[in-house]
């Protein structure tokens, strides 16, 4: 009852709601496509890669390890169900991302150099918000009470104090 009104009053203030999956598939495409190419590159140590990342103060290794964990995380969002392992796919890729532009700025680089690395932290969570239900690892069951129904006291859903 709930979802039906809210959807018809998001897509009457915003438009069609025919932009979604476009606007999913893109930021999808464009994160999974970085954090997999990255990983590549990082676990392959290519030299402007590694000369990076010891600048940075990190040693060479954890390129390594960071990334398996790219390589992994581009593959979970792109598969389909395992709704779980996405959002854990997304909070690392949102780490990665974020952990990168403060490292970033904290060992002097340009505020410049920053910017790509804060397109994909936003594609990241774009890809996030505008995920289809499929591929959400909580969703709303139909004909369930609303969260916000379930967060509100006894006393005021029954009407009397317990």
């Amino acid at each position: 009852m709930y979802t039906r009104a809210e959807s018809s009053a998001v897509a009457s203030r915003f438009g069609s709601r025919r932009w979604q999956p476009v606007g999913y598939w893109l930021a999808t495409a464009a994160v999974a496509g970085e954090l997999g190419l990255g990983g590549i590159w990082d676990t392959a140590r290519l030299p402007f890669v590694t000369k990076l990342v010891t600048h940075l103060g990190y040693p060479s290794y954890f390129l390594v390890l960071l990334g398996a964990w790219k390589m992994l995380g581009a593959f979970a969002l792109l598969i389909p169900g395992r709704p779980l392992l996405k959002e854990w796919a997304y909070a690392g890729a949102f780490f990665t991302y974020t952990g990168a532009i403060i490292s970033h700025l904290a060992t002097g680089y340009a505020l410049g150099e920053v910017g790509l690395l804060s397109v994909m932290a936003i594609l990241t969570v774009l890809s996030w918000a505008l995920r289809p239900p499929s591929r959400r690892a909580w969703r709303q069951a139909p004909g369930a009470p609303l969260v916000r129904e379930l967060a509100t006291p006894v006393a005021s859903r029954s009407g009397r104090a317990d």
